[in-house]
Order: C-alpha cells, then sequence, then structure tokens
C-alpha cells in the first residue's frame, strides 16, 4: 500500500474520528484507526462499538491497501505536521509497519490485523429525513448542559429527540434532564417525517456529532430505528447506538401555571450571578434571590468566606407581583442563562416549587430549574 494525502483534510477527519476511539480500552483494536484506501479515496474509521465514525478524504494516484494504527499518535504526528503539503504513507506488507514521511520527518507505527478491526453494523433504519446542520446544531447546543453524569440513571445520560407538539404544530424536540432542571428546544419537524421514534442520544454521541456540526450551509441526513441512529453531513457518517431506556414524562415537570413573573436583562442577572456566586467554594454555591417590586437582590454565604450581596433595579428587572425569596445552585442557574439571547423570563410559584424559565425571544425554548434551601 502505498499513497499521499494532504495534510489538513486528514487532520481534519482524525479530529473527528480519534475521540472516538478508545485509548484505554481493554480491547486494543479500539484504539486504532482503520485507513482504507482504494488507489483514489483514503476512507478512515474509528469505533469504540457504541459509535462508529467514518469520513472519506481524497488521495488519488497510489496502490490500495487497509491498515490500522494507533489512533491518537497518528492525530497528534499529523497535527504537528501543520504547513506540510502531503504525508506520504506506505506499507511493505499487511504485518509491516506504516511508515509515514512529510519533508525530512519520518516515523513508523505499529499495526494491528486489519481482520481485527470490528465493523459496526447500522441495520434497517426505516426512519428518514433530513435538517440543515445549524437546526440540528442548536438542538444540542441548547440542551445538553442539562443531561445526567448518573450512572444508576442511564436512560438520562443524553438528549431525549421525538415528535413534539406546540402551539398546535408537531414539532422536532430535543429534551435533557438530570432531575434537577430541564432544557427543551423545539424545531420544525423536517419535511418527510410522519412517525419516528422517540430516541436517547448518548452523551458521547452527543460530544462527537456536535464535532461535526460546522458548516451553516451543510445539510444532515438522519436515519434511525429504535436502537441505532446514523448521521450523513458530507463525506462524514457517525452511527450510534441509542440508550436502550424509557426517557420521563417530562411534561408532567414543566409548571404551566406560576403566576408571578419576573423578567431580567440576561446580561445583568449573569454577571450578578458570577460575582456574588464567587464567595462560595461549594460545588454547589447556593444563591438566594429576593425579588420584590421592580428590584432583586442575589445573596450568596460562604460559612469559610462570608457573604455577598448585589442588587438589580428596574433598569434590569421587572417583577410586579408578592415578594418571594427562592434559592437555585449558582452554576445551574448560570446554564441557563447562558442560553438567553437578551432577556429571561421567570415563572415563579413559590420557594418550593419549580420555576419556569423563557427567553423573550425565543419561544422554542423552555427551561424548568428546581430550587433549593438557602
Amino acid at each position: 500500500m502505498r499513497f499521499k494525502a494532504e495534510q489538513a483534510p486528514l487532520l481534519r477527519a482524525l479530529a473527528h474520528i480519534h475521540g472516538v476511539a478508545e485509548k484505554r480500552n481493554t480491547i486494543p483494536i479500539l484504539a486504532n484507526v482503520l485507513l482504507n484506501y482504494d488507489g483514489n479515496v483514503l476512507k478512515l474509521t474509528g469505533t469504540d462499538m457504541e459509535i462508529a465514525i467514518v469520513e472519506e478524504i481524497p488521495a488519488p494516484g497510489g496502490d490500495a491497501g487497509s491498515v490500522t494504527v494507533p489512533a491518537s499518535v497518528l492525530y497528534e504526528i499529523t497535527r504537528k505536521l501543520a504547513g506540510s503539503e502531503a504525508i506520504e504513507f506506505e506499507q511493505e506488507d499487511p504485518e509491516s509497519p506504516l511508515k509515514l514521511k512529510a519533508g525530512r520527518f519520518a516515523t513508523e507505527l505499529n499495526v494491528l490485523p486489519v481482520d481485527d478491526f470490528p465493523a459496526m453494523v447500522a441495520g434497517e433504519l426505516p426512519h428518514n429525513f433530513t435538517l440543515p446542520v445549524h437546526v440540528l446544531r442548536t438542538l444540542i447546543d441548547r440542551t445538553k448542559f442539562a443531561m445526567s453524569n448518573e450512572e444508576t440513571r442511564y436512560y438520562l445520560n443524553g438528549i431525549y429527540f421525538h415528535i413534539g407538539s406546540r402551539d398546535k404544530e408537531k414539532t422536532l424536540r430535543a429534551v435533557a434532564t438530570d432531575g434537577h432542571r430541564l432544557a427543551l428546544f423545539d424545531a420544525e419537524l423536517p419535511a418527510g417525517i410522519k412517525t419516528m421514534p422517540g430516541v436517547i442520544l448518548p452523551r458521547k454521541t452527543v460530544a462527537e456529532l456536535r464535532k461535526l456540526l460546522d458548516e451553516d450551509d451543510a445539510e444532515v441526513n438522519v436515519a434511525l430505528s429504535d436502537t441505532r441512529i446514523q448521521f450523513k453531513i458530507a463525506s462524514v457518517m457517525l452511527t450510534s447506538k441509542l440508550i436502550d431506556g424509557t426517557f420521563p414524562e417530562y411534561e408532567r415537570v414543566i409548571p404551566r401555571n406560576n403566576k408571578r413573573k419576573l423578567r431580567i436583562s440576561k446580561q445583568a442577572l449573569g454577571v450578578a450571578i458570577g460575582r456574588v456566586a464567587a464567595i462560595s467554594q461549594e460545588r454547589s454555591r447556593p444563591i438566594k434571590l429576593s425579588v420584590g417590586q421592580n428590584h432583586l437582590t442575589l445573596t450568596a454565604t460562604s460559612p469559610d468566606q462570608g457573604m455577598a450581596q448585589e442588587e438589580l433595579d428596574e433598569n434590569s428587572v421587572t417583577y410586579e407581583a408578592e415578594p418571594l425569596e427562592i434559592g437555585f445552585q449558582a452554576r445551574y442557574l448560570t446554564d441557563i442563562t447562558d442560553q438567553i439571547d437578551a432577556e429571561a423570563e421567570f415563572s415563579l410559584a413559590d420557594s418550593a416549587s419549580p420555576t419556569l424559565i423563557q427567553d423573550t425571544q425565543e419561544p422554542s425554548a423552555l427551561f424548568v430549574l428546581m430550587p433549593i434551601r438557602v
């Protein structure tokens, strides 16, 4: 096998793939990338048996062959060869090391048998649709922060994609929750979807898919079944298993009748939270919000560090209901305000009930935050 590949497209493909390959896996072959060259196109594949990414780049004019080498090592070498016009690859026989050369640099990489590299079969994927890259990116970015990390509630360790409904119109909906907060975003239902099972996209898949969603003018072809999902974007294809579990009935925790409305500038609130929460080194960093007539006071206390307080007035706050004190985790509150464009509306009930938070300029986004005692 012998071919040349341009450094830039090779690096881009390896950046997508090396994150999937498992460096510490007990199965050594899963740390490798499969290079399959047909004489004109180089196809790179990485998998951990839960996710597989396949990407093709042009590499005309060589001798066909296949080889597997450590993905992270090849990625680091390629990254540090920035500025090179092309990288030459050569393997004399299937058991020989893979030789790389670029200018005055040369190296040899140990290989593992190509036959040992696992193939991840997607199976039949009966549900298919296409949507713009920026739509899928927004669905992910507006909800991913609320995914859970708890192993015991594995069915919360991802984003739930399904057909939802807003204002009597069907939508493509993404929802994530960790039990303390919930994030929901609706996008226009893509053409061609009549039925689609609700599926939970795993946390790692969300992270690796997000890396592929940079070209605003591109489209994503999505195909899925009850157990697998596949995304195709230009020359890249990501296939993933889905979480085998039932997502909770999240709509039951979304408050519908919270009467107290607090409107506040996202920028003013975000800055105030950051300053007040700095007093506490605790991971949860509890913060108290005391709301009154067009007035908000944020307070945080720490047994070791002391107390911090900041007041916001009618220049950035609108509130005309009864006074209320309520506590939140500062980090959770910041995660939500980061999703707001300019002004947030808090729909409050009392100090112990869930709070609904919405972006006044983006009705498709909805967030729920559980209060804590302060």
